[in-house]
């Protein structure tokens, strides 16, 4: 018996649509099913994310959210995790809108492309003492939560970079680097470079660009502040008081994306900001 895991956002019609459908197929062709999301279908057994079974493959359905929620139980055993896209061009899932029959077959006969992506891991010492830890696939942010301000001061590699009076301040992986990176002015990084991105948030400052270094190197952001908030995909929230010492590097356990199609991050770019193109590719 071969074991499926199915993670749907329940909120979204379409992606439930899609679940009942999923389920049904892939029950047919032999698939155990399981799923942590608060859905009642068919087939599918529900249960906690610590009584799963060893899993050959996630599939979500709904945006990237939904995608990094799915992370949470994929990355500790390395499951290949596949997103449907159902409307909204995300980053993490197919670029393509494909059939569901042809999500079904790509499972059943195991033709899918790996994506490995690179993940952080964070801890926060407070008085020499570790009072919280974690990872993001995405980004951590050390942000503002009551003042109108943050005071913060980054090293980099033991060695002082700059003290900020800001908003906040992201440390992006090249996944992250087209989310809250980006829109925080950040640079666009491809997948595969091996790089991290730091950068201030509305810095009250005459230096306040984006940094790319090294996944060498290790970073270090002190609050100054009299209390500030670290998040880490907007999922694992702990709140920061002064004096606290951040410490973010890259984590040594990648998450496994999964693709039908052995599709460009080029590609992808061009889809999710409907680049304009007509006239160099001939399209």
């Amino acid at each position: 018996m071969r074991n499926l895991l199915l993670v749907c956002n329940p909120t979204r019609e379409q992606a439930v649509e899609a679940a009942i459908k999923l389920a049904a197929d892939f029950n047919d062709v032999g698939f155990s099913i399981f799923s942590i999301s608060d859905i009642d279908i068919e087939g599918v057994t529900r249960c906690s994310v610590d009584k799963l079974p060893e899993l050959e493959v996630a599939v979500v359905l709904g945006g990237d959210g939904t995608m990094l929620r799915a992370a949470e139980v994929t990355r500790k055993h390395q499951i290949p995790l596949l997103g449907v896209n159902l409307g909204h061009v995300g980053f993490l899932a197919e670029v393509e809108k494909l059939s569901l029959d042809a999500v079904v077959s790509a499972i059943t006969e195991k033709k899918y492309v790996i994506d490995p992506r690179m993940t952080l891991k964070y801890s926060v010492k407070r008085d020499g003492q570790e009072v919280a830890s974690g990872w993001a696939l995405n980004e951590v942010t050390v942000e503002r939560q009551h003042a109108t301000m943050v005071e913060l001061f980054l090293e980099i590699d033991n060695r002082p970079i700059s003290r900020w009076g800001c908003d906040g301040l992201i440390c992006s992986t090249p996944t992250g680097s087209t989310a809250y990176a980006f829109s925080a002015g950040g640079p666009v990084v491809w997948p595969e470079v091996d790089a991290l991105v730091v950068l201030p948030i509305s810095a009250h400052a005459l230096f306040s660009r984006p940094l790319v270094i090294s996944t060498h190197s290790q970073i270090v952001v002190r609050i100054d502040s009299v209390q500030a908030l670290l998040s880490a995909d907007s999922l694992r929230n702990f709140e920061l008081l002064q004096g606290d010492r951040v410490h973010i590097s890259k984590d040594s356990e990648d998450v496994q994306l999964a693709h039908l199609t052995d599709t460009s991050f080029s590609d992808r770019l061009v889809a999710k900001f409907k680049l304009p193109i007509q006239g160099w590719r001939g399209e």
